[in-house]
């Protein structure tokens, strides 16, 4: 009796010790930067991405959820906007927070696009390529630190999916932000280098490009 007590107790613990190093394959499904978001709001890795026959339109480059944001983090636009004015005449404070430090680049834009005194040729030309409720927008100073960040991350993907790598040459790095300058909201904005991470206040009329980003909103 007491053998076969012993024997069914190494029989269990056989069958325990099997189970415990049977593998397990769980897949990650994390969003991470580098990541490619697709037309229909997917994020997805570009090994998945390539087999899944979707259309790419971004890439993450953040993924940190924020005290008063929305969403879980952003992804740049495959493609930049060609040079555009900020606003079409001066004199006329556009309504954007002209806080440097927010995140706010989707209520700056709609705020740009929505003020009846002046027009943003700026924001118009983002506005046309909302589709699928992916709704591109100008980003903030903010969010374009973070995307200079992250532009080294981001680029060989960015090139992979066909779109237009983050530049780094003086000449060609600098972008609009839709953040206006605090006290000068009515004649500047501010303009954000991905080549150097500066910044520089710019009259409103001028016009340089533009490189939108997406919330995620995962």
């Amino acid at each position: 009796m007491i053998r076969k007590i012993q024997w069914i107790i190494v029989a269990a613990t056989a069958v325990l010790c099997a189970a415990c190093d049977a593998h397990i394959e769980v897949p990650d499904t994390a969003v991470r930067p580098g990541h490619v978001l697709c037309e229909d709001g997917v994020a997805l890795s570009y090994a998945q991405y390539e087999l899944s026959g979707k259309r790419a339109i971004a890439v993450v480059f953040d993924t940190q959820r924020r005290d008063g944001t929305v969403g879980s983090g952003y992804a740049v636009y495959l493609w930049e906007i060609a040079p555009e004015a900020f606003a079409d005449s001066l004199g006329i404070a556009q309504g954007t927070s002209a806080d440097i430090t927010a995140y706010d680049g989707n209520a700056n834009t709609f705020a740009l696009y929505d003020t009846r005194e002046t027009a943003s040729p700026m924001a118009e030309a983002v506005f046309d390529l909302w589709r699928y409720g992916q709704s591109a927008y100008v980003p903030s100073v903010a969010q374009m630190r973070l995307l200079y960040a992250m532009r080294e991350a981001v680029n060989p993907v960015i090139e992979r999916c066909g779109g237009q790598p983050l530049p780094d040459e003086a000449d060609d790095c600098w972008y609009w932000t839709s953040t206006e300058v605090e006290g000068q909201q009515t004649a500047k904005a501010w303009l954000y280098s991905l080549g150097s991470g500066a910044m520089q206040e710019t009259p409103k009329i001028q016009a340089h490009k533009v490189r939108p980003i997406i919330t995620l909103n995962e």
